[in-house]
């Protein structure tokens, strides 16, 4: 992926997992590379007269096996993936909103009532 442009976002996590992607999701194959003639790509400026620390932008994962390959269609299948992860995001408002309607009945005000305050643990 092109490191020097604005949209790249990197981001590596406490347990070593590191998330390199496109802020406008314009990158179907990411983490590997960028559509070789995006249309979006401009230069990251902001960088100028920033004190840069000595962490560095760990390396590009090695691409799959048939990443160029016309039958292998990554790009659909991370798209599938993306479906996935946003179709359980209502599923799981729809759980918290139930259980906090749940607590606003009367079973929930009397618990409420009786629950022991954390300073007094």
């Amino acid at each position: 992926m092109r490191q020097d442009c604005k949209y790249f976002e990197s981001r590596t996590y406490a347990n070593g997992d590191t998330v390199r992607k496109c802020d406008l999701d314009l990158a179907p194959e990411a983490p590997w590379r960028c559509p070789a003639d995006c249309a979006r790509y401009e230069k990251r400026l902001a960088d100028v007269n920033w004190a840069h620390g000595s962490l560095i932008t760990p390396p590009t994962p090695d691409e799959p096996a048939g990443l160029d390959d016309p039958g292998a269609d990554i790009a659909a299948l991370l798209d599938e993936a993306e479906d996935i992860v946003n179709a359980a995001g209502p599923r799981i408002r729809a759980e918290v909103d139930a259980e906090r309607a749940r607590d606003q009945g009367l079973l929930g005000r009397i618990g409420r009532l009786f629950r022991r305050d954390p300073k007094d643990r």
